[in-house]
């Protein structure tokens, strides 16, 4: 049976507080004005590949997509430097469809072909509504392979679907709706209790035999009801993160799966199943491998790391839902598509080059060494995973921004290079020269339908 080899997992470093939504407790995790779907993608997929090698197909999971009508894979697959004959695709239209690529990767391995899963979503609802309450943002990912070099072997499934009208929105629709809840549980709770009866008696398994039971739902009072009618034990039940994360849509059983898999000792038995217009469940069988393919950021620090004094306002106006005062300064332009596609390993990959006559680090990419000269004497290098501390930096107050002021430091690399960036993700009250800083895939603005992707800089999480 195929499995899981590697995983990563990312959670936003914002966090709102639930007071700030007029009542409720803990807070729920948010995206930053310059993150979405892809860009989180991004940053779990890094963690999965970090020493994994190639992959022969990527499927990227969200009901948030930064285009209508353009592949959002396409543009993880160019941020992560895979090669052209990499599949790309892009999987949508239900919060189920986290598990079902989970499920579909796993079909692609069993055939011979490597696959990265990424699953990535920006919950948005309407405000004062239960989805902005209860909702988060996240992502997570895995690299799924044979089953000699797997951390956790897939050993039993099933999979059902059903025409309910639960959660649903139109392409016109700012905000997904819900139907009753009581309606949704009559329908779901049935079809989470089917499903993972099913996948554990193909994995020849009894609920009690499960270390973790991960449960994700659209439907709250069905994703309760399951433990109780499998007569799962409370402790064998994971912590859905509510109170610290929130529901990150298509991501979250991905997500809990990672945090299971953090804890986890070989031999033991992690149950995933989740509900959204049907039902998939999944049963995994941790191996031996396991140390091996854990990134080096778990799902907990993660969590710890973050800032929790966003203001309601600011979120609001991330989102686009609140008008706001923009700066005083023209509109940005519109990216061009010619000069992306020509700097596309630099743009999209943070792709430098090195001088083979003396090795020094050029960035941006060129063709004549900034340090000898040398012409044409280059190879490209990644610098996407590469350490840097600010060696000088300003603070833009005038700046176009969603959240002003802009810091631009110049950075040096450890490995050699200079660059000037952009920072996000940091207080300008505490940056400093010298603070350590490490790149993150970003979206610097939006022009005309255009998302102009590019790297920044944060303190290291």
């Amino acid at each position: 049976m195929p499995g899981i080899e590697r995983y990563g997992t990312y959670v936003p470093y914002y966090r709102l507080r639930r007071a700030a939504l007029g009542g409720g407790k803990g807070e729920r995790a948010v995206a930053s004005y310059d993150e979405d779907a892809p860009s989180m993608a991004v940053e779990a997929a890094r963690e999965a590949l970090r020493g994994a090698g190639g992959v022969d197909a990527l499927l990227f999971a969200t009901t948030s997509p930064a285009y209508a009508e353009k592949l959002d894979a396409a543009t993880i697959h160019a941020a992560l430097n895979l090669p052209a004959a990499v599949t790309a695709l892009d999987v949508g239209g239900s919060t189920r469809a986290g598990l079902t690529s989970l499920l579909a990767g796993l079909d692609l391995a069993s055939a011979g072909r490597r696959t990265l899963v990424a699953a990535s979503d920006v919950v948005v609802g309407a405000p004062e509504g239960p989805r902005e309450r209860t909702g988060g943002d996240g992502a997570a990912a895995f690299v799924l392979g044979s089953e000699d070099a797997a951390i956790a072997r897939l050993v039993g499934r099933a999979s059902l679907t059903s025409e309910v009208l639960d959660v649903w929105r139109t392409p016109e629709m700012p905000f997904a709706r819900q139907w009753e809840e009581r309606f949704g549980q009559e329908v779901l709770a049935p079809l989470l209790q089917a499903a993972a009866t099913e996948a554990l008696t193909r994995a020849g398994l009894q609920p009690g035999d499960l270390q973790t039971l991960v449960v994700d739902c659209t439907n709250a009072r069905a994703a309760r009801a399951l433990p109780r009618a499998l007569g799962v034990k409370p402790e064998q039940v994971a912590d859905d993160l509510a109170d610290r994360v929130g529901r990150t849509g298509v991501a979250h059983a991905g997500l809990l799966l990672a945090r299971a898999l953090d804890a986890a000792s070989p031999g033991d038995r992690i149950g995933v199943v989740v509900g959204a217009d049907g039902a998939d469940a999944a049963i995994f069988e941790v191996t031996d491998r396991i140390a091996q393919g854990r990134p080096a950021r778990s799902v907990d620090r993660w969590i710890e790391s973050k800032r929790d004094d966003l203001a309601y306002a600011s979120y609001l106006k991330w989102r686009g839902t609140l008008p706001f005062e923009p700066p005083r300064r023209p509109d940005p332009a519109r990216p061009a598509a010619p000069p992306m596609h020509r700097a596309e390993h630099w743009k999209y990959a943070f792709a430098g080059t090195r001088c083979t006559k003396c090795e020094a680090a050029n960035l941006p990419p060129q063709r004549v060494c900034v340090a000898c000269g040398a012409i044409d004497q280059m190879t490209e290098e990644s610098f996407a995973d590469a350490t840097c501390r600010i060696a000088t930096y300003t603070i833009d107050r005038l700046a176009y921004s969603l959240q002003p002021p802009v810091i631009v430091a110049v950075a040096d690399f450890d490995r050699g290079g200079r660059f000037r960036c952009e920072l996000t993700d940091v207080d300008a009250e505490h940056v400093a020269i010298g603070d350590e800083l490490e790149m993150t895939f970003r979206r610097l603005f939006t022009a005309e339908g255009v998302h102009n992707y590019f790297w920044k800089a944060r303190p290291r999480r």
